[in-house]
C-alpha cells in the first residue's frame, strides 16, 4: 500500500523535531503535526528554555552574585522586573522557534498545524480550523509531550494560583509565594523567585529534597536554598487551597495554614494523550496519560512509536531527543543509533545549579561497590574566588580496584556544563589518573576536577 508519508510525527517539541529530522536525513518522506501556534513544545514555550532564561534574567536583575562580591545592595523594582523577565524569555523563544522552522525546512520535513487523532495503525485525522482531512503513514511517532497535572481540588482559574505553565505569564512580582512540590520544577522556581527577593515557602511531602540526587548534593542544595531565604517544609502534606482575605491560603498537615500573594502548584505532570484516540487502537497509557513503550520506544501497535515526555521519566529534553532518534532508527531499520546511552546527565537549574552523572554514594553502598570519593571546592579555586562562588563543589566516585570513574556530582556555577567532563571520562572508562594528567586552563572552574582527583588519590591507600 502507498502511504502519504513514511513517517508522521505528532508534536514539534524536542523529541518531535529530532525524530522527524532523523528520518528525513535518511531520505524518508516526513510530516510533523503540531497543534500549537508555533513549534517547540513545552521546552521552548513553557518549560526548559523559558524557565532557564528567567533564571538568568533574575540573577542579573537581582545582582545576586555582585551584591556579595562588591558590597552592593540591589533593589528590585517589582513593576519593572516582570516586563524585563518576560521580554528576555520572549526573545529567546522567538529565536528558537525560527531555528526549529529552519531545521525542518532544510530537511524537507512537511510542517502541518492542526489537531491530530489516530484512526487506525496507519491513518490519522487532522483537524485544522473547521476542516478535517486524513493522512496516511507507514509509521507514527507520538511526541506530544506533557502538561502540568492539575488536581480538581485547586481553583486554577484564580489569577493568583499558577501551575508551571501559567507562572510564566505573571503580571507582577509578588512579595510572598507558596510553592507546592519540591521536585525539580518547584526547586528551580523557588530559587529564582527567592533571588528576586520574594519570600518563598516550599512545601514537600517527602522527607528529602530531590531524593534521586546524591544525598550530600541534595543537602547542599537545601542549605543553599535556605540561604537564599526559602522556607522549606519537608515531610509536610498540603491540604485545602482557597482564596481568603489576605491572599491564597494553603492548609498544612504540620499546623497553621500558609497565606501568600501567589501559589504555584508544581507537583507532577501528565502526558498529552487524551485526544489522540489511543485507547481504541489498543495503545496502552497509564493513569497519568503516559504512553507505554518497549526498549525500542514501540507501542503494542507495531507501526506506532512514542518518545519524550509523553512516555514519562526521565522527561528531559536531552533524553527526549535521543529517544526519538532511536525510535525512528528502529522503525526503519537504520543501524545509525540503536539505543539511548545508559550514561545520562541530570541538570537542575536552581541557584546554585546541580548536575550529576553516574553512581551516587548511596547507590554505591546499596550495590556493595568498593569506591573512593574525592571532593574539591570552588572556594579553593582561583576562578571560584573571582566569581565569588564559595559553596560550589565537585565530587567524584572511583572504583577502588580498577580506579575507574563511577560518578560525577557538581553543585555551583556552571555545574550543568562542567558535568560533561565527568560524563566523557565515565563513558570512555577513564581512571583517576586521567584527571591528574589533564592540563586545565587557568583560571577555570574545570580545574576543580584535578583537585577532586588528588583528593581521591589520598584515599586509595
Amino acid at each position: 500500500m502507498a502511504y502519504d508519508y513514511d513517517l508522521v510525527v505528532l508534536g514539534a517539541g524536542p523529541a518531535g523535531e529530532k525524530g522527524a529530522v532523523q528520518a528525513a536525513y535518511f531520505g524518508k518522506k516526513v510530516a510533523i503535526v503540531e497543534c500549537a501556534p508555533e513549534p517547540g513544545g513545552a521546552a521552548v514555550h513553557t518549560g526548559t528554555l523559558p524557565s532557564k532564561t528567567l533564571r538568568e534574567t533574575a540573577l542579573f536583575l537581582s545582582g545576586y552574585r555582585q551584591s556579595e562580591l562588591y558590597g552592593l545592595t540591589v533593589h528590585v523594582n517589582p513593576k519593572l522586573a516582570v516586563p524585563k523577565l518576560l521580554s528576555r524569555k520572549n526573545a529567546v523563544r522567538e529565536l528558537e522557534v525560527a531555528r526549529i522552522k529552519w531545521n525542518l525546512d532544510r530537511h524537507n520535513v512537511h510542517y502541518v498545524q492542526g489537531v491530530a487523532r489516530l484512526l487506525d495503525p496507519h491513518t490519522m485525522e487532522l483537524g485544522a480550523g473547521h476542516t478535517l482531512r486524513k493522512l496516511t503513514s507507514e509509521c507514527f511517532l507520538i511526541a506530544t509531550g506533557s502538561k502540568p497535572f492539575q488536581p480538581a481540588s485547586i481553583a486554577f482559574e484564580d489569577e493568583d494560583i499558577d501551575d508551571s505553565d501559567t507562572v510564566l505569564m505573571i503580571d507582577r512580582l509578588p512579595k510572598t509565594m507558596t510553592i507546592l512540590g519540591a521536585g525539580v520544577i518547584g526547586c528551580e522556581y523557588a530559587s529564582m523567585f527567592a533571588a528576586m527577593r520574594v519570600a518563598v515557602t516550599l512545601v514537600e511531602p517527602r522527607a528529602k529534597l530531590l531524593p534521586f540526587l546524591d544525598l550530600e548534593m541534595g543537602e547542599r542544595l537545601r542549605t543553599a536554598l535556605v540561604g537564599l531565604g526559602v522556607d522549606i517544609k519537608l515531610g509536610v502534606t498540603p491540604g485545602k487551597v482557597e482564596r481568603v482575605a489576605g491572599g491564597i491560603s494553603c492548609e498544612l498537615s504540620s499546623g497553621a495554614p500558609i497565606i501568600s500573594e501567589k501559589l504555584l502548584f508544581a507537583s507532577g505532570r501528565m502526558g498529552r494523550t487524551e485526544e489522540l484516540g489511543l485507547e481504541k487502537l489498543g495503545v496502552p497509557v497509564d493513569k497519568r496519560g503516559y504512553v507505554q513503550v518497549d526498549a525500542n520506544y514501540r507501542t503494542e501497535v507495531p507501526s506506532i512509536y512514542a518518545a519524550g515526555d509523553v512516555i514519562g521519566f526521565p522527561a528531559l529534553a536531552s533524553t527526549s531527543m535521543e529517544q526519538a532518534r532511536v525510535a525512528v532508527c528502529h522503525a526503519f531499520g537504520f543501524t545509525y543509533k540503536v539505543q539511548v546511552s545508559g550514561v545520562l546527565p541530570f541538570g537542575i537549574y536552581t541557584i546554585p545549579e546541580v548536575s550529576c552523572v553516574g553512581l551516587s554514594e548511596e547507590a554505591g553502598r546499596e550495590q556493595k561497590i568498593d569506591f573512593v570519593v574525592g571532593r574539591a571546592f570552588y572556594r579553593d579555586n582561583a576562578r571560584g574566588k573571582i566569581i565569588g562562588d564559595k559553596d560550589g563543589m565537585i565530587k567524584l566516585l572511583f572504583d577502588r580496584g580498577s580506579r575507574k570513574l563511577l560518578g560525577c556530582h557538581c553543585i555551583g556555577d556552571r555545574a550543568s556544563e562542567l558535568v560533561h567532563i565527568g560524563q566523557a571520562v565515565l563513558m570512555l572508562g577513564g581512571t583517576v589518573e586521567i584527571f591528574i594528567e589533564m592540563v586545565f586552563n587557568y583560571p577555570t572552574l574545570a580545574e576543580v576536577f584535578k583537585y577532586a582527583a588528588y583528593d581521591a588519590l589520598a584515599h586509595f591507600g
